[in-house]
């Protein structure tokens, strides 16, 4: 365990709250970070690395996070940083957790959807989410208490509600990949859930859980995950008004599962990812 110890439209944003001033300080690293990775974005210079896990990373991940790493100590610096590419510093209640590309294999074949996902944890429970993804020209943010929102700053947004779907079959499913499942030896109970739901597209990493939050998507779930693969997924999905677990319906800490729903499928879904009952499908 980590140690770091739908209304639709503009709309007024709430009045001030515990968290108020360090979401406005996330989204300046999130403003830092959309600068850096566009800059290098389809850039015919990019340098990309292979990590020792085989995953890709370049040069502007690690620009991002060194960046984003600099600004938290100069503003925060009481505060701990664990992120993808330079581990954790720092030991406080208070952590920031920053995956500088979510999506780098996106990123790295021009593929638009990629974000960098910002989050501070407090206890190890996120109390501030940033979800930033500059070549989509869109931003998702949540504070404790405070709502979930979309827009492409705080004073113009668009508030977050999960959809309103209450049965499987009428549900629309997003993934990453099949493979994570397979290695997980779950691959049968994924399967199950896929064929009791309405449609499934593999919209991937980030997006599948931001559009659970906004309602476009109603599951998402991914078998095994880092922390800052997710960080700042709870707490946006949470205020939207939905759940974000482990397969076990506990809180999703310091990575492994992460499944996201609208809260009134969220039992249903666990209980198909677990090996439960398969729903008969009414035609």
């Amino acid at each position: 365990m980590v140690a770091c110890r739908t209304a639709r439209g503009p709309v007024a944003l709430p009045a001030m709250a515990a968290f108020d001033d360090d979401l406005r300080f996330a989204h300046v690293l999130a403003d830092a970070a959309d600068d850096i990775a566009l800059k290098h974005f389809r850039s015919l210079d990019l340098k990309v690395d292979t990590k020792p896990d085989l995953t890709p990373v370049t040069e502007a991940d690690r620009m991002v996070e060194e960046t984003l790493r600099g600004v938290i100590s100069r503003a925060r610096p009481r505060d701990a940083v664990i992120g993808e590419e330079y581990g954790m510093t720092g030991n406080s209640s208070r952590c920031w957790v920053l995956d500088p590309i979510d999506g780098t294999k996106n990123y790295v074949r021009g593929v638009p959807v990629w974000a960098t996902l910002i989050a501070l944890l407090e206890g190890n429970r996120p109390v501030v989410g940033v979800v930033s993804a500059p070549a989509l020209h869109r931003r998702w943010w949540a504070s404790k208490d405070s709502g979930a929102w979309t827009g492409r700053n705080l004073a113009k947004a668009t508030r977050c509600r999960v959809s309103a779907v209450s049965r499987l079959e009428d549900a629309s499913l997003s993934f990453s990949s099949l493979t994570g499942w397979e290695e997980q030896q779950r691959l049968e109970s994924f399967l199950g859930l896929s064929r009791s739901v309405w449609r499934t597209r593999a919209y991937g990493d980030f997006w599948s859980h931001v559009m659970v939050a906004e309602g476009a998507v109603d599951v998402a779930a991914e078998p095994e995950l880092s922390l800052w693969d997710a960080a700042p997924l709870p707490v946006i999905l949470e205020e939207a008004g939905g759940r974000a677990t482990d397969l076990r319906g506990g809180p999703f800490v310091d990575g492994g599962a992460l499944v996201c729903t609208n809260g009134a499928l969220h039992d249903s879904v666990l209980t198909q990812l677990n090996g439960g009952p398969t729903p008969l499908r009414l035609t």
